[in-house]
């Protein structure tokens, strides 16, 4: 999918000044997040949620797991997910993303995520003294789990002076069709 601008709504709980937040703005925030909230199902239907890092290229959210995680155990019986990132205060715009997680086993794929992490979270990843270091030749070597989320529907819920809940309908058009 690419980063085509989904179908934005103003939802009935924004304020009646409010405008519904324009796609390029919550991608821009969606770009330049630096950590995630990931929920994902258990398989006895108890919710379970994790933050992590991720990343949003070429029209979809991509993170890394260990395939022993909870969260990559609960994705392997119910692909369905939800993505969330903003902030923890009451000022700003809240995201989150809607879709099904799925497992990336191309190399070219996985190789062009990694150069998106690695270009995000600079040093984390690339420096010996990184949180993360070696992050994205682990997904480049395949020795992580790498999703993909294909969104299938938004929200981003702005903030301070005018509250409003934007709803993003996001169209999958034949020729994306992973």
């Amino acid at each position: 999918m690419s980063d085509r601008d989904p179908v934005a709504e103003l939802g009935p709980f924004s304020d009646s000044d409010a405008d519904a937040t324009p796609w390029p703005t919550a991608l821009r925030e969606l770009h330049q997040a630096r950590l995630f909230w990931l929920s994902t199902v258990r398989p006895d239907g108890r919710p379970h949620v994790t933050p992590l890092l991720a990343v949003w290229t070429g029209g979809a959210l991509y993170f890394a797991t260990g395939d022993q995680e909870r969260k990559a155990r609960n994705l392997h019986g119910n692909h369905h997910c939800v993505m969330t990132t903003g902030t923890n205060v009451l000022d700003g715009l809240d995201l989150t993303i809607e879709g099904r997680a799925e497992l990336v086993r191309d190399p070219t794929e996985r190789s062009t995520t990694a150069d998106a992490y690695e270009g995000k979270y600079g040093d984390l990843l690339t420096s010996p003294d990184g949180t993360w270091y070696g992050l994205g030749d682990t997904i480049r070597s395949g020795k992580v789990q790498l999703y993909r989320i294909d969104p299938e529907v938004g929200f981003a819920f702005g903030k301070g002076k005018a509250y409003s809940q934007t709803r993003y309908r996001f169209q999958r058009w034949p020729s994306e069709q992973r």
